[in-house]
């Protein structure tokens, strides 16, 4: 493997409207080859199911949420989003490797430590993920596959979190200047 990339100029960002014609390809890839959408919630979940039942099969067999991802086809571990999952990581490494963006570094503003970042990050990621939990779906499922498929509620889900994310960006804004 080539070294990595560490110039200081690394290369612009993809086209957005580019990057998402590719992104609906994908998903069109993802119905025709595996005849489902996209999603990262379900590997979680379906990590969660697989550790629990490795630890306490009797309590993951009894659990009405884990019945759901230990399925009989060979257990979680053979789950498809597991796959995908894997492939984002490796695709997004590649993805940056190429742009010349691969460095160590936590981004952070000029007012914020290396520790309120590491801690706000893993507060968002733990809200986000008991919300995809109560959702039934992450964002990625939300947005891409139910509004492939015009569900009503993944719209709306897709235009509240705009609105909120639009209300909340001044505040957060500030942080990074």
């Amino acid at each position: 493997m080539p070294p990595l990339r560490t110039s200081t100029s690394p290369r612009p960002y993809a086209n957005p409207y580019l990057a998402g014609v590719g992104l609906g390809l994908v998903l069109l890839a993802a119905y025709v080859i595996v005849g489902r959408g996209l999603g990262a919630s379900g590997a979680f979940a379906t990590s969660a199911a697989g550790l629990t039942n490795a630890l306490a099969p009797t309590r993951a067999g009894a659990s009405a949420y884990f019945s759901d991802y230990l399925g009989a086809d060979g257990g979680p571990w053979r789950n498809w989003l597991l796959f995908e999952i894997a492939g984002v990581l490796v695709g997004a490494f590649a993805s940056a490797w190429l742009a010349g963006r691969v460095r160590a570094e936590i981004e952070h503003g000029p007012r914020v430590s290396n520790g309120t970042r590491l801690a706000a990050a893993l507060a968002g990621g733990v809200l986000m993920g008991v919300g995809a939990v109560l959702a039934r779906g992450c964002t990625s499922g939300q947005a891409l596959t139910g509004g492939a498929l015009l569900s009503v509620g993944s719209w709306i889900f897709m235009l509240m979190a705009f609105a909120g994310a639009y209300l909340v960006a001044p505040l957060v804004r500030k942080a990074w200047t």
